[in-house]
């Protein structure tokens, strides 16, 4: 009905396009519309030929003729004949084929039908509409024929066509117009587009008019529910109710609140003159719950919602009162790997949750369920403490490390905390899903951050080393990196040293390369540090002892052997 009424409202706006001359002849129009139609008046006929290889059937008219009748018009969708030699026809005469008649069965029905409306015409009705279908058109106007088979004329300027000669556009097209003039003499029934949309334009203008004066809500039927809103029939002019006009809870399907035909109460809040919009309300015909929220609620609240609706962004909650919140998906759970919200979710749960936003001018209530959740991390920080050792499953493998849930919470197992290697890496040496043991190596309460080892669990390569050498012994090593503060030298199993400039010794900075063997002594060996540093002037130092000792060993071999003969 709105796209009807809408549709009326656009012809209406045309309306100055047309041309109306109040002086128009209708009925030199309608005689011109059938001037090529129909010759004389109805006449009872007798059929006295049919052949089969004949197109045409013979029917005596009286005064000494016999007629043509095409024989298409006497037959039945399957080509059967309706009528035998000897039946009595009515038939109209459309014209002469040189001396001998044109007759036509099928326009004689058609004239018996508008005999039959005419005399059954109440000339004291003032709403006499008819629906029907253009048949035909010509210069004069348009052909309707409803549904009885009456044929109604429209004059072209009462048709509000722009398109009169696109007869694709034309031809078929069903409409309503209402009755202005019957000729009884002609049989003819002349009827008027314009003159139905200048009375409805009428009913419609004091409807509305009286509709925008009334300040409290009116009554009204739903008419049709589409994805975008209702039309809501009020006192015979539709209106669109907006799917946000539905509920102060925001936008919602209307068609899982109502029905059509139901009766609703609306509130005009809106015309827009030029396109003939008529702009309604439901949630207008109600307090707005919102005025009262302000003396109710205030954000850190906790409340009991209703999961009302289910996204992948997130969940809606039902306060009550016409009122819905939001609920983020980031705020269902502290588990920040929530694929879904309806893992956690159901529709039409009660749940409780805390009031983290509330925007009264947009309407609009964020709130959170974590918030009032147990904290894991503070679960976490009162169960373990750092240098525990705990077990856990891999949920995230990165470029830098990966991460490890523990319970509830997750910690980060670096790259550098993952082997002694240095140069693996944890998507190296795991799979997502993979349980490992690991040491709790720090817990940031301020950051709510927790680091993680694996290779703290495992001797270190330096412990080995450390074993088997101690302070002061002698090592053959490589130079692996030359830097301005010193050497870096690999051991053996990929262990490096340092040797700082300052116990080079007399080897030069610039005189090295990477790639060449060194010999120096072990300064120091910290296993928990991961460090070794060597010394080459250490090296020095003690192989000048050794020298010193050796010549000391000799001097006093020789000392001893000269007493020794002089007591002799």
């Amino acid at each position: 009905m709105a796209s009807e009424v809408n549709g009326l409202v656009q012809s209406i706006n045309g309306a100055d396009d047309i041309d109306l001359n109040e002086e128009d002849d209708f009925a030199k129009m309608l005689e011109a519309s059938f001037k090529d139609q129909d010759s004389g008046g109805l006449v009872d006929g007798v059929i006295v030929s049919i052949k089969d290889s004949d197109d045409f059937v013979l029917v005596d008219v009286g005064k000494k003729q016999e007629a043509l009748l095409k024989k298409s018009e006497v037959e039945d969708k399957n080509g059967e004949l309706e009528f035998s030699v000897g039946d009595k026809i009515k038939v109209i005469i459309t014209g002469y084929k040189g001396e001998r008649a044109i007759v036509s069965y099928l326009k004689a029905k058609r004239a018996q039908k508008i005999d039959e409306f005419i005399k059954n015409y109440d000339e004291n009705k003032t709403d006499q509409i008819i629906e029907g279908i253009i048949v035909s058109k010509n210069k004069g106007g348009f052909i309707l024929e409803n549904s009885d088979g009456v044929g109604f004329f429209l004059p072209k300027s009462q048709a509000f066509y722009k398109d009169y000669q696109d007869q694709a556009k034309v031809i078929g097209k069903k409409l309503k117009a209402k009755i202005i003039k019957i000729d009884e003499d002609t049989k003819s029934i002349i009827v008027s587009r314009k003159k139905l949309a200048d009375e409805n334009r009428e009913k419609r203008d004091a409807i509305i008019s009286k509709l925008l004066k009334h300040e409290g809500n009116v009554e009204g039927i739903i008419k049709k529910i589409t994805s975008y809103g209702m039309f809501v029939d009020v006192g015979g002019v539709d209106g669109l109710v907006h799917y946000s006009e539905i509920s102060y809870k925001g936008p919602v399907n209307p068609a899982k609140i109502y029905s059509e035909n139901e009766k609703v109460a609306v509130k005009v809040i809106n015309y827009d003159k030029d396109k003939g919009h008529l702009s309604l309300s439901i949630k207008a015909t109600i307090p707005d719950p919102w005025d009262d929220l302000k003396d109710q609620l205030e954000v850190g609240d906790s409340v009991k919602v209703v999961v009302s609706n289910i996204e992948p962004y997130g969940a809606f909650v039902d306060l009550g009162n016409d009122i819905e919140g939001f609920l983020h998906v980031s705020e269902i759970s502290w588990d920040k790997n929530i694929r879904h919200p309806k893992d956690y979710l159901k529709i039409n749960q009660e749940i409780d949750v805390e009031v983290i936003e509330i925007d009264y001018q947009n309407k609009k209530l964020r709130v959170s369920q974590k918030n009032i959740l147990p904290k894991p991390f503070d679960e976490f920080k009162d169960k373990y403490k750092e240098g525990d050792v705990v077990k856990g499953v891999i949920t995230t493998l990165t470029n830098f490390g990966a991460f490890v849930k523990i319970g509830s919470v997750e910690g980060l197992l670096h790259n550098a905390d993952a082997s002694w290697n240095r140069n693996a890496k944890c998507k190296d040496l795991f799979c997502e899903g993979d349980e490992i043991e690991v040491k709790i190596t720090k817990i940031d309460t301020n950051q709510e951050k927790i680091s993680l080892s694996v290779k703290e669990l495992q001797e270190s390569p330096i412990e080995r080393f450390a074993k088997e050498y101690k302070n002061g012994d002698i090592i053959s090593a490589k130079i692996k990196d030359i830097k301005e503060f010193g050497v870096f030298v690999e051991l053996e199993d990929g262990i490096d040293a340092l040797i700082r400039v300052e116990d080079l010794g007399d080897k030069r900075v610039e005189e090295l390369s990477i790639g060449d063997d060194i010999e120096a002594a072990i300064v120091f060996i910290d296993a928990s540090k991961n460090r070794i540093r060597l010394s080459v002037k250490k090296l020095s130092r003690i192989k000048e002892k050794e020298d010193l000792k050796k010549y000391n060993d000799n001097e006093k071999s020789t000392l001893g052997d000269i007493i020794r003969d002089q007591l002799r």
